[in-house]
């Protein structure tokens, strides 16, 4: 049962957060509303639309929201940075784990940005979506996602039209989801991020140069594969045929489902087999 003190705890918590994300917001409204709008997000809302948000915070009408989310302006990665920090200060732990991951969020309309046909992990078959990269950390601690990047497939990078009725920044081109990926990895530990290694699905695990960009930073990985990605000369699962029922030892990867299984063969290991691989 939660007591009054931790009740107070957090509403103190929250306030000191607000309070740190303040600088972000050019107006004091501005930085009012998003104050109102993280206690929404947490409150017990079952559907966080804008009626239901607007009445966790005793407004009349979703105006305020509305406002709050379309017209108001901050700096979003100032803040994100902000989020870092904070995520480091209370969950911060050597041995903890970077999981990138990308989820789908469908849509209707053909225009907000890089909305398209495409699979969507959340639906679990194509859609029309958009596609976004995340950084997640995970420690002994607990788990929370640190950064994130829109995926903005070839045909709107490749649209100066449509990107002009979007108002998609010039800057912002094409990008693999490995490649967002891997940006996002490299901002985390530029910022000093502590953390012992990276795990994704084989989305990331089949590109390589996620791979070596991972290695350079002296980190370890355990990356999910397909069975047709090349390692040497054979592919995975050519590997695989050739390794006996009791070559294989299984290691928990924690409280959850997901199960590693690692080849015990150094002379397999001498030649690309001794890194670890999600078992999918």
């Amino acid at each position: 049962m939660t007591t009054l003190n931790e009740t107070e705890g957090w509403a103190r918590g929250l306030d000191e957060l607000v309070q740190r994300i303040a600088p972000r917001f050019c107006r004091i409204e501005a930085w009012q509303r998003a104050g109102h709008y993280l206690r929404g997000l947490l409150g017990p809302v079952e559907r966080k639309n804008g009626w239901q948000l607007a009445e966790v915070v005793g407004d009349a009408t979703p105006d305020s929201v509305q406002d709050f989310l379309a017209r108001m302006r901050w700096d979003a990665d100032a803040v994100r940075d902000d989020l870092r920090t904070y995520v480091v200060e209370h969950l911060g732990d050597a041995g903890a784990v970077l999981v990138v991951d990308e989820t789908g969020f469908v849509k209707k309309g053909t225009h907000s940005v890089g909305v398209q046909r495409q699979y969507s992990g959340t639906a679990g078959r194509i859609e029309n979506c958009q596609i976004g990269v995340f950084l997640g950390y995970a420690s002994r601690h607990g788990h929370v996602l640190i950064d994130r990047a829109l995926y903005l497939p070839q045909v709107w990078a490749d649209d100066p039209d449509r990107r002009t009725r979007a108002h998609v920044p010039e800057e912002i081109a094409f990008a693999t989801k490995p490649k967002l990926a891997m940006a996002l990895l490299e901002r985390a530990l530029d910022a000093g991020v502590p953390c012992a290694w990276v795990t994704g699905d084989c989305i990331y695990g089949s590109d390589s140069k996620l791979r070596r960009g991972v290695e350079r930073r002296g980190l370890g990985y355990v990356l999910a594969v397909t069975s047709a990605q090349q390692l040497g000369l054979m592919p995975v699962a050519s590997w695989v045929a050739k390794v006996p029922a009791d070559g294989w030892q299984r290691l928990s990867a924690g409280d959850c489902s997901a199960t590693i299984w690692m080849r015990m063969s150094d002379k397999q290991g001498e030649k690309g087999l001794g890194s670890p691989q999600l078992d999918d």
